[in-house]
């Protein structure tokens, strides 16, 4: 920290008459802070960088989407220009000595106002965006990426970016001409000239064009953050001049801890002995914490979502006009004594001194009853002018030195609020005081003071998505700490009845669910571009097609088999075999190692099995079949491996794979946090499966039947892909077939993509290319044995699942 003296005027008031009020002198003002930096790097340039790149890449995948379409529009265009070749001469004119001569203009206009720097900064893009056009273009030439070459240069020998274009383009954004409206308005009219003078010519594609544009702003983007920009944020000596005009009379002043939002913060005294407490907004703060925003903002739903860009007059305004409305409510808070804009960079709110400590460094054992029951008062007085604070954690909740309660950051908080952001407010608080005092405490004390009703109306939205951040990140400490908030609720009213509030509109897993299926649909199209599916049926082997269709019948009848040999209770063959046709149905929409499990549990279920055992016993099987999986993949590895030696030794592959599988053990095992997860994972396998594995043990004949049909259901896979190769007469062993299928299919039920979709037909593809067989043939074979073993069933697995529902068997 270092003290900066600030004085308003060298000389002090004269003897006499008192002096007029512009004349008065203001007394010596000491500002502690720390020297402000000289250049910052701005959130909004980031933010902007990133979202050019976004509309980039967009771009140049619509651009190789739609490429027949851009070949239309260009011909168009093209037709367009001839028809008017005056116009083209014009535009080629202006736009050709314009693009140069207005940067100019406005450099030299810069360097006049002695903002010689900016101009700096922008030569400095400029020369990047040169390089960079250059360098890319060569790139291209060199044939590193042809179909976007010829996207970019139609097949014409040009450049595939421009190079004053991007250069031009990189410095108008370095010099920031967007915030002079004249001068940006006459840059981009430029720019379009100067585009359609080379596209008139013929030396520039429009999607040439489009991305030379998003290129050039990248790099002016990319500069700015990366070499900052001047400070402009208000000192403190500005900040002390902002509350004169208020009509305080500071002292002194000293920057303390910025709040949660990023904003700096000072303590002000005063010449009455008094201190104020003034929050600095700060234009450059405004979009910090921005993709946080946005995310919340577009996965939940819309009751529950706040604007995520504010000007700095609007968020002025909104703290104000929430805390004039907690004071009104009759809240403790900080009283709002004024506001003001510090030029146009930043603004101000001065709030009187409390001396206060948060809650959170208040010990548990000194949180009283009373003083759950104070915090609860005043929330309930919020609740009462329907003010929802949003943030009532332990940083928002604070103790005078008299142990009242004061709420504080309420920068957060809504006027006028809906049911449901109150509800938000109540849950988000019974979870903070749980963490601190236990549910019992938490739930008693809030029963108290706002009632049964309230508590069941904020059960619904006990949910960690619905928390504050800091508040979720406690939750991983104590996951059963929501359950036993709920069961404390219950208690005090058991005949409560709340409808099911959905707050999400998507979970992370459905994103990446979303994202792998376009990227396996991709894939899954990239290759029927190779082959012609009606070939594939065609050419195939027929006697070969049958035995690889009947395969796969068979595979279904071992599931129902292997289903058997894990349920103590007696299940008929046929509808257990339906059973297995409809979890097929069901890969369509899930991922392969869920639609299964699923269908099979809600199965035993509708048997009368206890949940927890039905549960348990699909799991049994999954484990076994996992075992068996490990087992005969290491078997016919080691097989494949020795076939040509001349003695029985595993393969290098093999000996690789053990090694990796000994270095994954290793880790998990070392790394604390890795450990504790498998270790919890394991007990609960433990305790749930272990026990009806040992019931099987006890029953040899259902040991043999589920052995039986686990040992089937992989011969049976195995089989049909072999049967599906040899049908396009290519000769291969059966064991080399083994080890691709079982690999390929532990890499598709990780999938989380509907029945492994993409990723099986990779794996299965490569693993027979590596094995030796043609990539075209592959393909074709394991397309027909998908089609046998994903496709076909549908249907028969859409009858069998409706006439189970029918049934009730589902």
């Amino acid at each position: 920290m270092v003290e900066i003296k600030k004085d308003e005027d060298a000389e002090g008031p004269s003897h006499g008459n008192p002096p007029a009020p512009q004349a008065r002198a203001e007394p010596h003002v000491h500002v502690v802070e720390p020297l402000l930096p000289q250049r910052l790097r701005r959130p909004s340039d980031l933010l902007r960088l990133l979202v050019t790149l976004v509309a980039l890449g967009a771009v140049i995948l619509l651009a190789l989407v739609a490429k027949q379409t851009l070949y239309g529009l260009e011909r168009d265009v093209t037709e367009g220009t001839t028809l008017v070749p005056l116009l083209s001469r014009v535009a080629t004119f202006i736009g050709g000595a314009a693009v140069l001569i207005v940067p100019v203009a406005f450099a030299v206009e810069r360097v006049f106002h002695r903002d010689g720097l900016r101009v700096a900064e922008g030569l400095i893009a400029a020369i990047i965006g040169m390089v960079g056009a250059f360098l890319i273009g060569q790139w291209l030439i060199a044939g590193n990426a042809d179909d976007l070459s010829q996207l970019l240069t139609g097949g014409r020998d040009i450049e595939p970016l421009n190079t004053l274009l991007t250069s031009v383009l990189a410095y108008t954004t370095a010099v920031r001409v967007s915030r002079r409206p004249t001068w940006r308005a006459l840059m981009w009219t430029v720019i379009a000239l100067y585009i359609l003078a080379l596209y008139s010519g013929r030396q520039i594609t429009l999607p040439g064009a489009i991305v030379t544009v998003l290129v050039g702003m990248a790099i002016g983007f990319a500069t700015l953050y990366g070499i900052g920009s001047p400070n402009t944020r208000p000192p403190g000596s500005a900040v002390l001049a902002a509350l004169r005009k208020l009509s305080f009379k500071p002292v002194s002043a000293r920057r303390i801890e910025d709040d949660t939002q990023g904003s700096r913060r000072y303590t002000v005294g005063l010449a009455d002995g008094a201190r104020i407490d003034v929050t600095v907004l700060d234009r450059d703060r405004q979009v910090a914490g921005l993709p946080y925003r946005l995310w919340r903002r577009f996965r939940l739903s819309t009751e529950t979502r706040r604007k995520a860009i504010r000007s700095l007059r609007a968020e002025l305004e909104r703290e104000a006009l929430m805390a004039y409305a907690a004071q009104a409510a009759g809240a403790s808070t900080p009283r709002l004594l004024g506001t003001s804009e510090i030029g146009t960079e930043a603004a101000l709110l001065a709030y009187e001194h409390i001396d206060t400590r948060p809650l959170d460094e208040v010990p548990s054992e000194e949180i009283d009853d009373d003083l759950l029951h104070q915090i609860w008062e005043q929330v309930s007085l919020l609740q009462i002018q329907r003010l929802a604070h949003r943030r009532l954690t332990g940083e928002g909740i604070h103790l005078d030195q008299a142990g009242r309660v004061v709420l504080t950051d309420a920068r957060s908080g809504e006027i006028a609020a809906g049911d449901l952001l109150l509800r938000l407010d109540i849950a988000q608080l019974l979870v903070y005081l749980a963490l601190r005092v236990g549910p019992e405490r938490s739930v008693r004390t809030a029963n108290a003071v706002i009632g049964t009703e309230s508590l069941a109306a904020a059960m619904p939205l006990l949910q960690r998505i619905a928390l504050t951040r800091e508040t979720r990140s406690a939750l991983a400490k104590d996951k059963n700490l929501l359950g036993a908030i709920r069961e404390q609720i219950v208690a005090l009213e058991p005949e409560v009845t709340v409808e099911e509030i959905r707050l999400e509109r998507f979970r992370p897993r459905t994103l990446v669910t979303i994202i792998a299926s376009a990227l396996a649909a991709y894939f899954l199209l990239s290759q029927l571009s190779r082959v012609n599916l009606v070939d594939v049926v065609v050419q195939a082997n027929w006697a070969w097609s049958v035995l690889a269709l009947g395969a796969s019948f068979v595979s279904f009848v071992a599931a129902a088999l292997m289903l058997r040999g894990f349920v103590p209770d007696a299940l008929p063959l046929w509808r257990t075999t339906l059973v297995q046709f409809a979890a097929s149905f069901v890969k369509l929409v899930a991922p392969a190692a869920v639609g299964g499990v699923a269908i099979n549990t809600r199965y035993l279920q509708k048997r009368g099995i206890a949940p927890a055992l039905a549960v348990a016993s699909v799991g049994a099987s999954q484990l076994v079949m996992f075992a068996f999986h490990i087992a005969l993949l290491l078997l016919f590895a080691y097989i494949t491996g020795s076939n040509t030696a001349s003695t029985f030794t595993p393969s290098r592959g093999l000996v690789v794979v053990l090694l990796a599988v000994a270095l994954l053990v290793v880790v998990l095992l070392g790394v604390p946090p890795l450990r504790r997860l498998v270790t919890r994972r394991m007990r609960r396998l433990f305790s749930n499966v272990l026990p009806r594995l040992l019931d099987v043990l006890q029953s040899p004949r259902k040991l043999i039947e589920g052995s039986i049909g686990t040992l089937m259901i992989t011969l049976t896979f195995v089989l049909c892909l072999y049967a599906c190769v040899h049908a396009f007469n290519w000769q291969i062993g059966f064991t080399t077939v083994a080890v691709v299928y079982l690999t390929a299919n532990a890499i598709g039920s990780a999938a989380p993509t509907p029945g492994g979709l993409g990723a099986v037909e990779a794996s299965l593809t490569l693993g027979l290319t590596v094995a030796g067989v043609p990539a075209e043939l592959a393909t074709s074979a394991v397309l027909l044995y998908r089609l046998l073993t994903f496709w076909l069933p549908v249907l028969p697995g859409w009858a069998s699942f409706t006439y189970l529902q029918r049934h009730e068997a589902l």
